[in-house]
């Protein structure tokens, strides 16, 4: 059977001088001129991978903590977890669940199906002044974004571009965060296996491939977590055949899930 991904040698490399992205600001010309900057070609296949932080002030999902009013469900949430209530405001908003809470933790499954800490809002790489408090939310629709993204590189570059928005997740079981992909356009963020042979011509029955969670945590070694700045990784060499699978299909039908 012929394999849906071609895999020679894949090559990743920082954009460099991507400047800081404030609300508004066109993230695609953006791109494009750190392309042409650093002296890259884009060919039909190649990937983007963007970090969520700069997607997220492009579209201007920054909150002034200062203008929220936390609820009276928000404030008993604060006081067991002894986090700020207008923050716990801000998490309920952005969550459709809340999974799990222990002091200084609330685990949500925010409204596109993700389970993350803190409904993903953070405050690390935010401009702070005496006049706000200013948090980031997720994307409000990060598979739209992608799409809009890779909609608009394809216009203006003729290239047919994979693009995927990563951002830093815990695992149950598991220490430490990780790149995961939390929008997808342009490739399919999950390869089913099954009916593939293996080495002794046995059948896959139940395998899947989270290509675009690969790809992300690929690209998350170099974006790096703190001062790198370095949010925009380009990847070449990894190339599939199907059509695009959105970030969302990597989410776990509810009945199947053995956790929640």
């Amino acid at each position: 059977m012929k394999s849906d991904a071609v895999v020679e040698t894949i090559r990743i490399y920082p954009l460099q001088d991507i400047p800081l992205i404030h609300s508004g600001d066109d993230l695609c010309t953006i791109i494009i001129k750190s392309v042409h900057s650093n002296k890259f070609q884009l060919s039909n296949g190649d990937i983007l991978v963007i970090a969520q932080k700069i997607v997220s002030k492009s579209e201007g999902r920054l909150v002034n903590l200062k203008q929220i009013q936390p609820s009276k469900r928000s404030i008993e949430l604060a006081s067991l977890t002894e986090k700020d209530p207008r923050l716990v405001e801000l998490i309920l908003n952005e969550s459709k669940k809340v999974i799990r809470c222990i002091k200084g933790l609330i685990v949500v499954q925010n409204h596109q199906g993700v389970i993350l800490a803190n409904a993903g809002i953070d405050h690390s790489n935010v401009e702070q002044d005496n006049e706000k408090e200013q948090v980031l939310l997720l994307p409000k629709n990060p598979d739209g974004s992608a799409k809009t993204i890779h909609k608009k590189l394809l216009a203006r570059t003729g290239s047919h571009l994979g693009v995927i928005i990563n951002d830093s997740i815990g695992r149950a079981w598991r220490n430490g965060s990780i790149g995961t992909a939390i929008g997808v356009a342009g490739l399919p963020a999950i390869l089913d296996l099954k009916g593939r042979e293996d080495l002794y011509g046995n059948q896959l029955q139940v395998s899947e491939q989270a290509i675009a969670d690969e790809l992300a945590s690929a690209a998350s070694l170099i974006q790096g977590q703190a001062d790198e700045a370095l949010p925009v990784v380009l990847i070449k060499g990894f190339k599939t055949f199907l059509d695009e699978i959105p970030a969302s299909g990597l989410i776990r039908d509810i009945k199947k899930d053995l956790f929640l």
